[in-house]
């Protein structure tokens, strides 16, 4: 999971294996690992039931659900996985909280590189690269400095902690929405912008002076997928709509209209975020500025569009 995990005591994390043990040792690590697997159940339960949305010690985190094939068994394993975003992929770090081995899921994306991520509003293919050497050692310097629950970690295990990009395979045909229909299909994207935005603000706002690596990252990805988000429906969904709508006219105008002045606010954005001199409050202005001028276009095109894809 996240940093936010709670850690293992240092001499559990080294103790024996499950063979190896005593037979009271080795309950206890059945029970542990019981617990934990109820634990990740619970967790995926109300991940799948909210989009993405938990509560609890993971509410507002960034979250998602990584599918690996088992190694040993050749079977589906799914685990809850803190992530870190990363332009196009994205990064999650073989933490186990704090255990001196490495996790299962890390062992099965090692053995079969192709994997399924589940983000709250998509479901889709992903393959899985280790990162090595100056990679490796960049991606977890920028993950410590914005949490360094990472660096904890790595001490408390004492060994490496893996660092593994996960990127989008390209598999052909429409994404996999997690949505029943065509309007909640928009409303369930819309919301994860939402959440990330509310993320970054919250993360500027508890920044020093200095604005971090990783929180640049942060801003550019989002960047980047509002961009691709609108260059799709531009290109995609509004022209299907005037041609089967006509009385939409008005409303796509308007979004299209809409989507040139987020443009600019993302262009600002991005030019604040690469300045090697930024400071929190630029990075405050520009980020409050694409949120305001977000959430009434979200707002907007969710009240026109939503019951129209329907077929209301």
């Amino acid at each position: 999971m996240s940093a936010r995990w709670p850690p293992r005591s240092p001499a559990a994390a080294r103790g024996p294996s499950l063979l190896s043990c005593t037979y009271g040792f080795c309950r206890s690590r059945l029970r542990e690992r019981i617990i934990l697997s109820d634990f990740n159940e619970s967790i995926i339960d109300e991940f799948r039931g909210n989009n993405g949305r938990v509560g609890g010690m993971f509410e507002g985190a960034r979250l998602i659900l990584l599918t690996t094939i088992g190694a040993r068994s050749g079977r589906p394993h799914t685990v809850p996985l803190g992530y870190l975003p990363d332009g196009e992929r994205i990064l999650v770090i073989g933490s186990a909280g704090g255990s001196a081995r490495h996790p299962a899921w890390f062992h099965n994306l090692v053995a079969d590189r192709s994997v399924t991520v589940e983000d709250g509003a998509f479901t889709y293919r992903a393959v899985a690269t280790v990162l090595a050497g100056a990679a490796r050692d960049e991606a977890f310097a920028r993950a410590v400095e914005q949490d360094p629950g990472w660096a904890e970690y790595e001490r408390q295990s004492g060994r490496v902690l893996p660092v593994v990009a996960l990127e989008a395979a390209g598999d052909p045909g429409p994404p996999r929405f997690n949505a029943s229909s065509p309007g909640e299909a928009l409303r369930v994207v819309h919301d994860a912008f939402r959440r990330e935005l509310a993320l970054i603000r919250a993360e500027v706002a508890g920044s020093g002076p200095v604005v971090g690596a990783q929180l640049r990252v942060n801003c550019l990805s989002l960047c980047a997928a509002l961009h691709g988000h609108h260059v799709r429906e531009d290109e995609g969904m509004f022209p299907g709509l005037e041609r089967a709508f006509p009385e939409l006219g008005p409303a796509i105008g308007r979004l299209r209209a809409e989507h040139e002045v987020v443009a600019v606010l993302l262009g600002r954005l991005r030019s604040a975020v690469t300045d090697p001199g930024l400071s929190r409050e630029a990075l405050v202005v520009a980020v409050d500025a694409l949120t305001g001028d977000l959430e009434k276009h979200l707002d907007y095109e969710e009240r026109e569009l939503i019951a129209v894809l329907n077929g209301a």
